[in-house]
């Protein structure tokens, strides 16, 4: 079931996420929407703060090739082990803050540990834009924005479009 993705200024994504306890089948159709959602969106990442779930759970799939085979990955409790010195920069944008994109510095390489699905404890390492998702997405259960990282002026006047969108979607 597609599910409503909040709009930022929200203060459900400025909160820190509590970890998933146990894996019940609830969270598991949870992640099923959130995969739904995400594709729907268009989008590549999804945090459940974005849709008012504050628990330790996000999505994604950077598969961007029309021919390329979708990789879903489902993450619970996802924590950064480790990060590499190099960077990359990517011009990110949010679901939670649509049509607003900047780019953001990031590590190029992290190690992630998580809890998949069934349960098993995965580790993987991320390279690129995986690494730039998994990071924006892990931000989102810590309460922090792609826009935090942005110098305050550009912060406020994004800040500023999304509360105007809000206002006109509330009135339609």
């Amino acid at each position: 079931m597609k599910r409503q993705i909040l709009i930022h200024p929200d203060p459900r994504l400025k909160k820190v996420c509590v970890p998933v306890p146990d894996l019940s089948d609830d969270l598991r159709v949870l992640a099923d929407d959130m995969l739904e959602t995400m594709y729907a969106a268009p989008g590549i990442g999804l945090a459940a703060p974005q849709i008012g779930i504050l628990q330790r759970l996000i999505v994604l799939d950077c598969v961007k090739e029309e021919d390329g085979d979708a990789r879903p990955l489902v993450m619970f409790n996802p924590q950064i082990l480790s990060s590499s010195d190099d960077t990359n920069v990517y011009e990110e944008g949010c679901l939670s803050i649509p049509d607003q994109y900047a780019e953001v510095t990031r590590p190029k390489v992290v190690e992630v540990e998580w809890m998949d699905r069934d349960g098993n404890a995965r580790t993987e390492t991320f390279d690129g834009l995986w690494a730039t998702c998994v990071q924006h997405e892990i931000d989102h259960l810590n309460g922090k924005l792609f826009i935090d990282y942005l110098k305050p002026l550009k912060r406020q006047m994004i800040t500023r479009k999304m509360q105007k969108l809000k206002r006109e979607r509330a009135r339609a």
